[in-house]
């Protein structure tokens, strides 16, 4: 199935939500970024001092290290934080073997490492170089997990028998590297520094929901106020489309207003090109039907003025029959002039009809039964096309329509002179008669070779001449049809074709009356 396009209004808001959310990404990565060197340059400041005060600890140095926290912060007091030994991890290392390694638990106490993690710890520490003190370089460090969680580790060089300490070894719980030991290494948990992180992106992520949610109730709000003038466009031009322009004086009032036709915005724009082609079609619609007016009266005028002249030459043909001694051929030549002076006022009169038809003046209709008019128009045709089996069903009850009787007869007698003439011998014509809803329907169905496809969408139209495409000997105006439509019209009603080889049906549906 083919994807329904999105609206305007959709793609401004899916542009306005995208364009947040990668401002919103891209402050929450800078943000990330920022924030996260930061918090390592304060666990690298903590470490090189828990660094110092481990040498002091393992007697490798006698004065305490501690300088000047390198983020700026001053440093906490010894007791509860990681930088004050709280979680520390202490391993001391003589010519690059373990000797000793510990760590601080959360009630203060010294704990052994496990064989696992003195394994790990030995893999992570050979290939580090070690820092001297004092050095800022960041050559001696690197992130080991252990089973106490991870920890940021800082190799420190403190030179050889610098030095012992009596306390030193009671300070690592009996470690004993005591003077000997040329190197320390020094860890604090990185967990708090992630949870730091992690609650960061958390607090972003939200905020950015957030703005997205604000973002899409705002931007909908301001989008669909922005648009508004754009939506009484659109329905001013749904209502001018639903018009019916193709007959009739159309009067099309309404326009875009004036303070939405401004010019130099989009809609505005939109607004004044709608008031131009508004005013065109009017106009244009004025001046066909004052065309179609002139052609009218001209139709209508001529039909009238054709009526004496063509029933004075029919008198005169009958006169001619009656008083004058005619040869054969004179006779023949008589009888054609008779009979082509009658198809001529056929003719007249059906154009004449035609042009009163489409005037629109009110009329005053009466209750009629269709299913006797039907009944009567079927035993006419019985009578004049024997040829054809000719067969009607109708309702018992009485279908009554509001109407003038005669044009509806005429309707109902067109459509089965159509049958007749442009079907062969032998075909079966059925005319039903139902009521559907609020309407009654009659239909005229034949069994014949069909309407050219080519034919059928203007079979109704003027001087439409189906002779090509249905067998039959007798020579139409073309107007039967079109006087079927402007009658059915005229009584509120529709009038449809289905033809294809071997079935075709005229439906006749009318309003039903009061009755």
């Amino acid at each position: 199935m083919r994807r329904r396009p999105l609206t305007l209004r959709a793609r401004l808001l899916a542009l306005l939500a995208a364009t947040v959310a990668v401002v919103c990404l891209a402050i929450g990565v800078i943000a990330h970024v920022s924030v996260r060197g930061q918090l390592y340059d304060e666990l690298d400041g903590q470490l090189e001092r828990a660094a110092s005060r481990a040498l002091v600890r393992e007697g490798v140095v006698t004065t305490p290290q501690d300088g000047p926290d390198p983020s700026g912060l001053p440093s906490a007091p010894t007791g509860g934080d990681p930088g004050s030994g709280e979680y520390e991890l202490t391993v001391a290392l003589e010519d690059g073997e373990v000797t000793s390694a510990t760590w601080r638990d959360q009630s203060g106490d010294l704990k052994d490492l496990g064989a696992e993690d003195l394994a790990t710890l030995r893999t992570a520490l050979a290939d580090l170089d070690p820092t001297p003190i004092g050095s800022t370089g960041h050559d001696g460090r690197t992130t080991v997990s252990l089973s106490i969680g991870t920890y940021r580790v800082l190799l420190t060089d403190g030179g050889s028998g610098a030095g012992g300490s009596d306390d030193g070894g009671a300070g690592t719980g009996g470690s004993g590297a005591g003077a000997d030991a040329t190197a320390i290494a020094t860890g604090l948990p990185v967990d708090p520094v992630r949870e730091t992180l992690l609650r960061l992106d958390l607090t972003l992520l939200v905020a950015t929901l957030a703005a997205l949610a604000a973002a899409g109730i705002g931007g909908s709000a301001l989008v669909r106020r922005t648009l508004r003038p754009l939506d009484g466009v659109a329905r001013l031009a749904g209502d001018v489309a639903r018009t019916p322009l193709d007959r009739g004086s159309v009067t099309l009032t309404e326009r875009v207003p004036e303070r939405y036709a401004v010019p130099g915005t989009e809609v505005g724009e939109v607004g004044r090109a709608l008031n131009h082609l508004l005013d065109n079609v009017e106009g244009a619609i004025d001046t066909r039907h004052r065309s179609e007016e002139r052609m009218r009266r001209f139709v209508a005028d001529a039909s009238h003025e054709l009526r004496t002249p063509l029933t004075a030459i029919r008198g005169y043909t009958q006169m001619l029959r009656l008083t004058e001694d005619l040869t054969e051929q004179g006779g023949r030549s008589v009888d054609r002039l008779d009979a082509q002076s009658a198809r001529m006022t056929s003719l007249v009169e059906d154009l004449l009809l035609l042009a009163r038809l489409e005037e629109d003046a009110p009329r005053q209709h009466e209750e009629v039964d269709l299913g006797e008019i039907a009944l009567e128009s079927v035993m006419d045709a019985r009578a004049t096309a024997r040829e054809h089996r000719v067969d009607v069903h109708v309702p018992d009850a009485p279908v009554t329509v509001r109407g003038d009787a005669r044009q509806l007869t005429q309707v109902i007698v067109n459509l089965l002179s159509n049958a007749r003439k442009h079907t062969p011998a032998g075909t079966h014509v059925s005319v039903r008669l139902r009521v559907a809803g609020e309407r009654a329907v009659l239909e005229v169905e034949d069994d014949g070779p069909g309407i050219d496809p080519e034919i059928l969408p203007d079979v109704f139209s003027r001087f439409t001449r189906a002779d090509r495409a249905r067998s039959g000997s007798e020579n139409t105006t073309g107007l039967g049809l079109s006087i079927v439509r402007a009658i059915a019209e005229a009584h509120g009603g529709t009038v449809e074709v289905a033809s294809r080889p071997g079935r075709t049906v005229f439906t006749l549906s009318l309003p039903l009356g009061a009755g």
